[in-house]
């Protein structure tokens, strides 16, 4: 089910298809807390690449259950776990005796992406929805390769949920001197239209498959700000780009400080539990983040937060910020990835460690029954 909704109301499909997932009926018109959100009995999120791997070690707490893929390859010790920078998650959810399968980011290289998700026994065949949470390369450099080499075994119908028009802005990032900068890639939409995908943009927030919802554009209203990243221009040339007018006007045609503006979490009303929140890269915020899947969804319990928070360029004083304002939104669970930082899970062991669980490349993560 591909349903369309925004900061006031949740069009949530038709009766029919509501009633099959369980879900109540609501216009939420005013978005209040309780109101019927999609509601998943159990989610599992295996975190298909990411920056490191650690040996397993015991690492379950009161509310979710981990568990770490040995570095080899079962089947063939010549394949072992692959680390690169960059961000692929595949989450699978549970309502009644319906599952659905969504990949959440592609990482840096279908490489690596391919190789995890076979030692990891994450089947291709399986995913039913697409999700990129911005236009970053290590975010979506894996996406073509993978698709290549599995849309044949994948739906029909399938369906790209990206935050926005600027997912396809070319970018630039810092390369060698300073003030020199260097191309990062683009994802082109017609390797995607190529590959029969269907793009659903995400500036308003969106139930994908019945069983999650994105939070749109994320709004700016915490203390945080877009910590140093890439440049961006908001502009097509020779077809690919993004076609942004007016953001275009404003930057005078040059490549600008990128501020994410389509950037967008990926959500789960887990039940009895409350919200799980994914940043993926949190250049908005992961404090904003979190408000933003609050005000969207109605529910304000927060159950975890997980993801990259955009962390590792951040002074002292700033992390500190963010782990008091995460206190004050009481997660049951903290989860930093990818591009979170050292100085991030430091501070969350002075402040909040009873709170923290960490990951690395071939994690499982399992919530709810």
């Amino acid at each position: 089910m591909k349903t369309r909704l925004d900061r006031r109301h949740f069009l949530l499909g038709s009766a029919a298809v509501v009633a099959q997932m369980g879900l109540a009926r609501s216009s939420l018109a005013n978005l209040l807390p309780g109101s019927s959100v999609p509601t998943v009995d159990a989610l599992t999120i295996r975190v298909l690449t990411d920056s490191s791997y650690d040996t397993p070690r015991p690492g379950n707490n009161k509310w979710v259950k981990v568990k770490r893929t040995g570095f080899i390859s079962s089947k063939d010790f010549r394949k072992a776990i692959h680390n690169e920078w960059g961000l692929a998650l595949a989450l699978e959810s549970r309502v009644g005796d319906r599952t659905r399968n969504t990949m959440l980011d592609y990482g840096y290289t279908p490489e690596a992406l391919l190789n995890n998700m076979e030692i990891m026994g994450v089947d291709a065949a399986r995913i039913e929805n697409l999700v990129l949470s911005h236009g970053h390369y290590d975010h979506f450099g894996g996406l073509i390769g993978f698709l290549q080499k599995n849309r044949a075994r994948l739906p029909a119908d399938l369906t790209l949920y990206v935050g926005g028009e600027d997912n396809f802005c070319n970018r630039k990032t810092a390369s060698g001197a300073p003030g020199h900068f260097a191309d990062w890639g683009v994802l082109d939409r017609r390797e995607l239209a190529a590959l029969n995908v269907k793009i659903v943009q995400c500036e308003k927030p969106t139930v994908v498959g019945g069983h999650a919802f994105t939070t749109g554009s994320i709004t700016r209203r915490s203390f945080e700000r877009v910590l140093p990243n890439t440049l961006v221009e908001y502009s097509v040339k020779e077809g690919i780009g993004c076609d942004m007018p007016a953001a275009n006007e404003k930057a005078k045609g040059q490549f600008v400080a990128d501020e994410h503006v389509h950037e967008h979490g990926t959500c789960f009303n887990l039940k009895d539990r409350g919200l799980v929140v994914i940043s993926s890269c949190g250049h908005a915020g992961i404090v904003n983040t979190v408000l933003q899947a609050q005000e969207v969804s109605g529910v304000k319990k927060i159950h975890a937060v997980l993801g990259g928070f955009h962390l590792f360029p951040a002074v002292d004083d700033y992390l500190k910020r963010t782990v008091a304002e995460l206190k004050s939104l009481d997660p049951d669970v903290v989860i930093p990835l990818h591009c979170s930082g050292p100085g991030f899970v430091t501070t969350m062991r002075e402040m909040l460690a009873d709170r923290l669980v960490t990951s690395t490349t071939g994690t499982e993560f399992a919530f709810g029954a």
